[in-house]
């Protein structure tokens, strides 16, 4: 099968890759570029386990095609922290204990950022909404939704 040749950016560098026709976007961050952060939890869209976002968008990396990336703006896990310095978003995640696992962190914390840059003051019952796309099967939600309610804080104040 001939690949598909891409060029798109993501996290703000510009990446040329190629991948299969049939190679989702999850496959080619994991496989090809490198970018482990998104996890595969389910493979058909149901746990945001992969969740990334595509030109302001929140997606399930695994339920887009690598190829459809061409031209797109992507944004990955990988793309919060400014080298040693982590986002509020992952910041107040430690702080308040909001992980075990980890597995599901990484499509928490794109969700919610994705969330705050749309809202940046939302009440609980928003954030809960905004994240009901994110299954977590160790630390129940409310640390999430109180990590996500600190960081929301701390971004409207800087």
């Amino acid at each position: 099968m001939a690949g598909v040749a891409v060029s798109t950016t993501i996290n703000g560098d510009h990446v040329e890759y190629l991948c299969q026709p049939d190679e989702t976007l999850l496959e080619v961050l994991r496989d090809r570029l490198g970018l482990t952060g998104a996890k595969e939890g389910c493979g058909t869209g149901d746990c945001g386990a992969c969740s990334v976002i595509v030109d302001n968008r929140l997606v399930c990396s695994c339920l887009v095609l690598g190829a459809e990336a061409e031209g797109r703006q992507i944004e990955t896990i990988e793309g919060m922290a400014h080298g040693d310095q982590l986002h509020p978003l992952q910041q107040k995640f430690l702080e308040h204990a909001a992980l075990q696992c980890g597995i599901c962190t990484p499509g928490f914390l794109i969700a919610a950022k994705d969330l705050l840059a749309k809202n940046p003051s939302p009440t609980e019952e928003e954030i809960r909404f905004g994240l009901a796309g994110n299954l977590c099967r160790c630390t129940g939600y409310d640390k999430i939704v109180r990590a996500v309610q600190d960081a929301a804080n701390v971004m409207k104040g800087a």
